[in-house]
């Protein structure tokens, strides 16, 4: 298709409040699906009979879900078209929801989460897609990071709205309400969401492309390194998701209220740090931001495991190591994946999918790992973030000496 009837097709579409807002919501949907739900879990625990562990795999079958859906739904979407596969995605996600909410035990609940993950992350990347397809220069660098932006206010709101909902009624009723905005969105899709990606400019590549592009993307040493650096935090943060309702609230009594502050608290400590270091970008190597996080996710790992082996997990040295831990993240976590992009310029798309995967496999894998040691230690959780430091470090370095063999190449 030449740049002309290219042009037009974007003018035609449109990128509308109403179409980058509908974007947003999509991109909140996982967070919210996740968070809502953290709170709940040694109540969830309670009701359907089973073990902190098992609870703790529906996080890892939704992770799972999320980055197989990713990996997925863009090349698909790039074949048949953005908005009868987002409209699918939308409407599986609220089903499996609904069965999430009146699931009779662990097992039902530990399949409606994966699907419901598929769905989720089938959605979002299709959502990201249709900007990219209708956005260029600078509006699409602002669109994409008023997108990104809901990535640090979900995880806020989200296990407030599910402290509320313990404290007024029932865990079930978090499910319901994710099911209630899946609806609406697909309202939002009918309305506002037109179809950004014409047959004329459909390729019949799609998965077979795909994977060919991966395999350029995955050859960068570059490239892997900071996979390595970003999909590592990942697992340590999700370490921390996976486990502190226990710790905090089995452990140290506190409320469901009480927790989804801190968590709130936790999250913000995260987005702060983001935020900072997007200021200081272009002033402060990012490598060395990189390895700030790191070295105090490590320091907050290692003090995490001496109260757990020592003095029974405190409540203050739980709240501090878990800030530190979550705030750390928002120095590696978004700077690692930016710089892992920038590695891999002429695959953009690939290496964001490729990106997706593994930090949602690695937050898949650990979570049930995190919960092995049961409801009453904090000592798993703490090993996995010191080893998850210690594998981005490893990342880092590598990434360090590639840097400075092509400098000097």
């Amino acid at each position: 298709m030449s740049p002309a009837p290219a042009s037009a097709a974007r003018r035609r579409a449109g990128l509308t409040a109403g179409l980058v807002a509908s974007v947003v919501f999509l991109t909140a949907i996982a967070p919210l699906a996740t968070d809502m739900y953290v709170p709940a879990f040694p109540q969830v625990a309670g009701e359907l009979s089973t073990t902190a562990t098992q609870v703790q795999l529906t996080l890892t079958t939704f992770f799972v879900g999320m980055a197989l859906g990713q990996l997925v739904g863009g090349p698909v979407s790039d074949q048949r078209g953005r908005r009868v596969p987002l409209l699918a995605a939308v409407l599986v996600m609220t089903a499996a929801s609904i069965v999430c909410a009146l699931a009779p035990t662990i097992g039902v609940m530990t399949v409606a989460r994966f699907v419901q993950g598929f769905a989720g992350g089938w959605a979002m990347v299709i959502g990201r897609a249709i900007i990219v397809d209708l956005a260029t220069g600078a509006q699409l660098v602002r669109v994409l990071n008023v997108i990104a932006g809901v990535g640090g206010i979900a995880p806020i709101v989200g296990p407030l709205v599910g402290g509320l909902i313990l404290q007024l009624s029932h865990w079930r009723v978090s499910f319901w309400l994710v099911a209630a905005l899946g609806i609406a969105m697909v309202i939002a899709v009918l309305v506002a969401v037109p179809e950004s990606l014409p047959p004329e400019r459909r390729h019949a590549g799609g998965l077979r492309s795909f994977l060919v592009a991966g395999r350029v993307v995955l050859g960068n040493r570059e490239y892997v390194g900071y996979l390595v650096v970003a999909g590592a935090a990942m697992g340590a943060l999700f370490a921390y998701v996976a486990t502190s309702a226990f710790v905090l609230q089995t452990m140290n009594g506190l409320s469901p209220i009480a927790y989804s502050i801190d968590f709130a608290a936790n999250a913000g400590g995260m987005t702060v740090a983001a935020l900072i270091a997007a200021r200081l970008a272009g002033r402060v190597s990012t490598r060395r931001l990189i390895l700030i996080g790191q070295v105090a996710a490590l320091a907050a790992g290692i003090a995490m495991l001496a109260g757990a082996l020592w003095f029974g997990t405190p409540l203050v040295v739980a709240l501090v190591c878990f800030f530190v831990i979550m705030t750390a993240q928002g120095l590696i976590i978004p700077n690692g994946g930016a710089l892992a992009s920038a590695a891999v310029p002429e695959h953009p798309g690939t290496g964001s999918a490729v990106q997706g995967f593994v930090q949602w496999v690695a937050a898949g894998t650990v979570a049930p790992i995190a919960g092995l040691g049961g409801d009453h230690t904090a000592v798993p959780m703490a090993v996995l973030t010191i080893a998850a430091a210690g594998a981005s470090m490893v990342g880092l370095l590598v990434l360090a000496k590639e840097c400075r063999r092509r400098v000097a190449d």
